[in-house]
């Protein structure tokens, strides 16, 4: 089958719309500060100046001429004609025209390659595109950050019997691999994906051009170890030799990382000995990767003895890690050391030498900076800084990732003073300041409830650097705002954000949601939540739907949050430890214990299972191990409603779990409210029968809390002795 075919005008190419790239309108308010009005993304017109070309009048004249203008390379030209032109070119000019605004590789001509995909879509024409067309478009779109809209090209390419080259899918692949939430497995999904369809055209030849090379295996390979799929990495790595494949460094790098996120330390060694043994020189990258490892295992001693001995020039470096060792390697327990069995194997052996010497460069060095930074090890930081300035060596020298890794040590420190020093040494000794190193000043001085000397920082940041603002660095700025309260600043930066063409990130929409909650606006939490919804660029995750919840409980809408709730349910997300806080919280505030109590039997039941190992099954919640704050919550609610056997189970837990209970709290609560119970001598039969079980439950939570009760000096139970008395017996 030809690898070209035509797409199917029933086929959807897209499963989403992409979305515009211009900007949306912005949130507006009006002159009551309590209404907020969230727009549709509109699109804005092009206002760049148009080229003086004469315009063909026949439609015939037309195709020449744009065939002329693209076969000169004159994209700018060939676009106008087309735009000009009420008849649809033909499927060589589009496709080429598709080529070339692609490779320009700068938003504004993707934009116009996806107008004209639209366009071709929603005349039912995507057959006159041809692969290479559709390939070059989606390796536009995962260059730009548009993996979502790359993804979905290569995924219409296959349903319609393309196969895309393997530089274009290899390249989503890559992005996806390196992205957040479940991009690791959509990565996966999506090189299974082209792996059927290759192998379902073998033998002749249509698919040499797409079968994976050793660049796309290590796409996926990182998508694995980011995933922390060691049984995935292990199959997928066996199966490189069936296409030719040969691991290389990078492959050998990534083993590193995955070794790393699987907390297997003392395999590291035996991936550096593979390499030596495959005969592959390793990379300063591979070691690297491995002081990286080390440092993020908090083994900075293993690390320190890494950098040193690359300072001498040794080439021990494998006995030094295998020093540092303490497991067995002999233990052939997991499908890691299957793969690395032969390098296990050896271990008696002499450890082989590293082929050449290896100097450290400021990426080594900072990472370990990093390590001392993360243990709160500051002096040594700066220590480590003035060492690298006397290297002779440029490559060892610091660099704007050194200087930076310095200002967040002080920023953590609380040494705003010193941070902004550092960066005017930056200025002084030539090494510029990126917008990485702005961010985290920005973000040192909203932490410190600074927003004035924020907002300076933002503006020397734009007019004297000349960096503009990202979406982290407007992030920052609207927690900022929300940390002194300031609502209105988060939403003028939200706006100004957009107005710039920066689409807000999953953390732009949930900080708004968190300005509105604190401030009692659920219906603008809403707004935006329901704005993030329509948003194809980013996923709403859990984090999103308790901020909707906790703009519920914070005016104690609960019947409303339980709702929600409902809905996440239904959105395959369980509640969180977060999510019953607010919860609980709206309870509180809503004063409803019957809603406190059921949620502790919810709490309750999760939380047996945490204790029994974790243990639960596809359609039960997942485990739960509540905090402080919730249960003093619940606890608070249930002693107030005079709920003692609860308050009791309640506390017990939180004793379990190492969280001592505010004791003082609780018995001022009981004084105040409950030390008049139960004195009444006219109620009936009936009410003083069951007014017996929450008197025992009072007196055994008096017990706990030191009060006078009817149990001192002996011992007192929740439930009936077997006489039917409370029991008697002395501690």
């Amino acid at each position: 089958m030809d690898c070209t075919l035509c797409i199917k005008s029933s086929t959807p190419f897209f499963s989403k719309t992409p979305p515009p790239l211009p900007s949306p309108t912005p949130f507006k308010t009006t002159s009551k500060p309590s209404k907020h009005h969230i727009h549709h993304p509109q699109s804005i017109k092009n206002t760049e100046p148009i080229p003086n070309i004469s315009l063909p009048t026949t439609k015939n004249q037309e195709e020449e001429t744009l065939l002329t203008l693209l076969k000169q390379r004159k994209t700018e030209e060939a676009w106008l004609i087309y735009t000009q032109s009420t008849n649809l070119p033909s499927p060589t000019s589009l496709s080429r025209l598709v080529c070339q605004l692609s490779y320009q590789n700068n938003p504004h001509s993707l934009a116009r390659a996806q107008a004209i995909v639209r366009r071709l879509r929603d005349e039912r024409q995507l057959h006159c595109l041809d692969a290479n067309s559709l390939g070059l478009l989606a390796v536009s779109a995962a260059k730009s950050g548009a993996t979502p809209y790359a993804a979905s090209i290569i995924k219409s390419m296959l349903k319609s019997n393309y196969l895309p080259h393997v530089k274009a899918w290899s390249a989503v692949v890559s992005r996806l691999a390196a992205s957040g939430d479940d991009g690791p497995s959509e990565a996966l999904r999506l090189f299974n994906s082209v792996l059927r369809r290759v192998r379902g055209f073998a033998g002749n030849g249509i698919s040499v051009d797409s079968r994976p090379d050793t660049a796309a295996f290590n796409a996926v390979l990182n998508a694995c170890a980011n995933a922390g799929n060691a049984e995935k990495f292990v199959q997928l790595f066996d199966e490189m030799p069936e296409f030719g494949a040969k691991p290389d460094v990078l492959t050998y790098n990534v083993m590193i990382k995955l070794c790393a996120r699987v907390n297997r330390k003392d395999l590291l060694v035996f991936v550096l000995e593979r390499i030596i043994e495959q005969g592959i020189v390793p990379c300063v990258t591979t070691l690297h990767s491995l002081v990286a490892a080390y440092v993020g295992f908090g083994d900075l001693n293993t690390a320190e003895k890494m950098v040193q001995a690359m300072r001498e020039g040794r080439q021990d470096l494998c006995r030094i890690l295998r020093d540092s060792n303490s497991k067995n390697p002999n233990r052939m327990e997991g499908i890691l050391e299957k793969l690395l069995s032969k390098s296990i194997a050896s271990y008696n052996h002499v450890p082989p030498l590293l082929p050449k010497t290896y100097s450290p460069d400021s990426r080594i060095y900072t990472t370990l900076m990093k390590g001392y930074m993360k243990e709160g090890r500051f002096s040594d930081v700066i220590r480590m800084l003035e060492a690298m300035r006397h290297q002779s060596d440029k490559a060892s020298q610091p660099d704007h990732v050194t200087y930076t890794t310095v200002i967040s040590a002080l920023v953590k420190a609380g040494s705003m003073e010193r941070a902004r020093q550092v960066l005017a040494e930056m200025a002084r000794v030539g090494v510029p300041a990126n917008r990485v190193t702005y961010n985290v000043l920005l973000k040192g001085y909203c932490q410190q409830l600074q927003i004035g000397k924020a907002k300076e920082l933002a503006r020397e940041m734009v007019d004297d650097a000349g960096i503009e603002l990202d979406v982290v660095s407007y992030n920052i700025l609207i927690d900022g705002c929300i940390l002194v309260d300031d609502s209105a600043g988060a939403l003028a930066y939200f706006n100004e954000m957009r107005e710039k063409g920066i689409a807000p990130s999953k953390i732009s929409y949930t900080t708004l949601m968190k300005a509105f909650a604190l401030t009692g606006q659920p219906k603008l939490v809403k707004e935006v939540f329901d704005e993030m919804l329509k948003d194809p660029r980013v996923k709403v995750d859990l984090i999103a739907w308790n901020m909707l919840v906790e703009g519920c409980c914070r005016v104690g809408l609960v019947e409303e949050a339980k709702k929600i709730i409902q809905r996440l349910r239904e959105d395959g997300y369980h509640p969180d430890v977060a999510t019953y806080g607010s919860l609980a919280n709206g309870i509180a505030l809503a004063r409803k214990p019957g809603e406190a109590l059921l949620l502790w039997n919810e709490i309750k039941e999760r939380w047996e299972r945490e204790k029994e190992g974790g243990v639960s099954s596809s359609s039960s919640p997942p485990p739960l191990a509540p905090d402080e704050g919730l249960l003093d919550t619940l606890a608070d609610v249930c002693v107030r409603a005079a709920f003692f056997k609860k308050a009791l189970e309640i506390v017990a837990c939180m004793e379990e779990n190492g969280i001592a209970p505010n004791k003082t709290k609780f018995k001022r609560i009981y004084v105040e409210m409950h030390s008049r119970m139960f004195t009444s001598k006219h109620a009936s039969k009936a009410r003083q029968d069951r007014r017996s079980e929450k008197k025992r439950a009072a007196e055994a939570f008096k017990f706990w809390l030191g009060l006078p009760n009817s149990y001192y000096g002996s011992e007192w139970r929740l439930e009936p002795a077997d006489d039917g008395g409370y029991g008697d017996g002395s501690i």
